[in-house]
């Protein structure tokens, strides 16, 4: 083992360690029964709660219109630490407040997320509303617990509008087993939405930096013997980028349980069947993947592959991507956003474009997928919320078009008109939308600043390209995007399965530096023969079986033949 690989490896155990640690102060209870929560009110709605009756024409009457006079105060826990975005500063949310009556006092966890959301849950003091990742463990546990409001018990009490603007098909996917839905996605697409736009994009990319792409000869690499040719080239006319090393090869960060570029996004890139045969393929061992971190490894051997790749955290990797340092990388478009429009101020030619990158050996079309119906979030009404009526009319308002269209392109009149009959931004807004998101977001706060009901799907109605240097990397992703909800399956927690699955994705985060620093294929092979062992050995073909199973039903959900 060369000194080089025990330096990062040492690196990459101590940051295991601090996670193992970290994990051990999180609680976590299996379960996947869903427990029905009990028909009791909260605290202080008994005479306030007024329902919505329909409307004279017969329409339901969206709540939220009755009480805008009556002032209240909402606290919204977000699950993520780097949302900054107040409330009642900006143009936005002082018109929702005055359309809806209501005011929102965010929580935001000031470090670490799961830790401030363990102590919520542990002491029951979680806010008014609550946003986290759909797939979050926790989830479950607010469920089983009762400590959230069944939202369709909610409307059908205050606000039956609701149902009207709720999505039939995100609402039978949510549904829990008792009938009853508790949380409402954000950024969800339904398999039928793939079919209706043509307009849905992914976030995965081969990027290259355009300058030195097109200085090279703009070259094929979709083959390894391509990617190789063109990387070593690149290295070769450019070994420094205003006086600091070219990074030839770029990645995201690697992590406990491996690295997006060089597992999951790759396996994309190279249409790796996510089934064969009614059953869960196991992608990681596909001979098209192993192939082609065969040729990272060559390139590694050669010095392409830096140390910066394996131990850059996100902060370092955003200052040298705004440095235009990195040649070409797998990664996800939106993540460099910031870092791309300070390349295109400086040099437009400096910036990085999406271009066709490491394909299959039959040159199949790429497999990216868009969001799926899980979406990104999921939103839940506290059963500590005193005002409930309230809260699950501010969901109706925010679902609905009206909403939508309030925390896409703000106050129709102020911020965008209709265009030939498409709701369009102004001008003088885009453009500081543009080029300045912080001072945008300060003084008008849409382009869904507040994102936690965001319909991605509804937007796409009034949708417009999106401006350079951003949109070629997003419409380059629009041939090759596919709905892969039926395979975006959480193992329950605590499960044999998932702590198998866990057991071999920590392999799999030592693994995968050994095999792309192996000094020969012949090591690589060694490596990788040990891992495949290590996988058998755990169990992991319970865990396809428990996949394959969960994928089958995920189908019959769908509606998916």
């Amino acid at each position: 083992m060369n000194k080089r690989f025990t330096k990062l490896m040492a690196l990459a155990m101590i940051f295991i360690m601090v996670l193992s640690m970290a994990a051990c102060g999180n609680k976590s209870k299996p379960s996947d029964a869903v427990a029905t929560p009990e028909a009791t009110k909260a605290p202080g709605t008994e005479d306030t709660a007024t329902p919505t009756k329909s409307g004279s024409d017969g329409e339901t009457v969206p709540g939220w219109q009755k009480n805008a006079d009556d002032k209240v105060t909402l606290t919204w826990y977000i699950n993520f630490s780097w949302f900054t975005t107040p409330w009642g500063e900006n143009l936005i949310s002082k018109t929702i407040t005055k359309e809806t009556g209501v005011n929102i006092e965010f929580v935001v966890p000031a470090g670490n997320e799961a830790e401030k959301l363990n102590s919520l849950i542990a002491s029951d003091t979680l806010p008014d509303l609550v946003t986290l990742g759909w797939y979050e463990p926790q989830v479950k546990d607010i469920i089983a617990d009762g400590m959230v409001y069944a939202l369709d018990e909610l409307a059908t009490k205050y606000d039956p509008y609701w149902f009207d603007v709720a999505d039939p098909g995100r609402v039978g996917w949510f549904t829990q087993q008792d009938g009853h839905i508790y949380g409402y996605p954000n950024s969800s697409f339904s398999p039928a939405d793939y079919k209706k736009y043509d307009n849905i994009s992914s976030n995965q990319t081969f990027l290259v930096r355009k300058d030195i792409y097109e200085a090279i000869g703009s070259p094929d690499m979709t083959t390894p013997e391509g990617f190789k040719a063109a990387v070593k080239a690149a290295a070769a006319k450019y070994p420094e980028i205003n006086g600091q090393p070219i990074i030839p090869i770029g990645a995201h960060e690697f992590a406990a349980n491996g690295n997006n570029s060089f597992d999951n996004y790759l396996c994309n890139f190279l249409a790796v069947p996510y089934e064969k045969d009614g059953k869960v393929y196991d992608r990681f061992t596909d001979p098209e993947l192993i192939k082609w971190l065969k040729t990272f490894r060559e390139l590694g051997q050669e010095g392409y592959l830096l140390d910066d790749i394996f131990i850059d955290k996100r902060a370092q990797m955003e200052e040298k991507i705004a440095q235009g340092r990195y040649f070409c990388m797998l990664y996800q478009r939106t993540d460099l956003a910031t870092q791309e429009k300070i390349l295109y101020e400086n040099d437009p030619n400096s910036i990085y474009i999406a271009v066709d990158g490491p394909k299959n050996s039959k040159g199949d079309a790429y497999t990216l997928p868009g969001t799926g119906i899980n979406g990104w979030t999921l939103t839940m009404i506290s059963k500590n919320c005193k005002h409930p009526d309230r809260a699950i009319q501010l969901c109706s308002y925010l679902m609905s078009e009206h909403g939508q269209l309030m925390t896409w392109l703000g106050v129709e009149g102020v911020t965008w008109d209709y265009v030939d009959g498409v709701p369009t931004m102004k001008k003088e807004v885009r453009d500081l939308l543009n080029s300045d998101r912080n001072k945008y977001d300060k003084e008008y706060g849409s382009d869904s600043a507040y994102w936690m009901f965001q319909d991605n799907a509804m937007a796409l109605k009034w949708a417009v390209p999106t401006a350079e240097p951003l949109g070629q990397m997003e419409r380059w992703t629009y041939p090759y995007v596919m709905s892969t909800s039926q395979y975006d399956l959480t193992l329950t927690a605590g499960s044999e399965e998932a702590e198998i699955q866990q057991k071999v994705d920590n392999e799999w985060g030592v693994v995968l530096p050994k095999l792309l620093l192996a000094s020969s294929d012949k090591e690589f092979d060694s490596i990788w023969s040990k891992f495949v062992q290590m996988r058998t050995d755990a169990g992991m073909q319970k865990v396809l079986d428990k996949r394959t199973e969960m994928m089958k039903e995920a189908k019959e959900k769908l509606g998916i033949q």
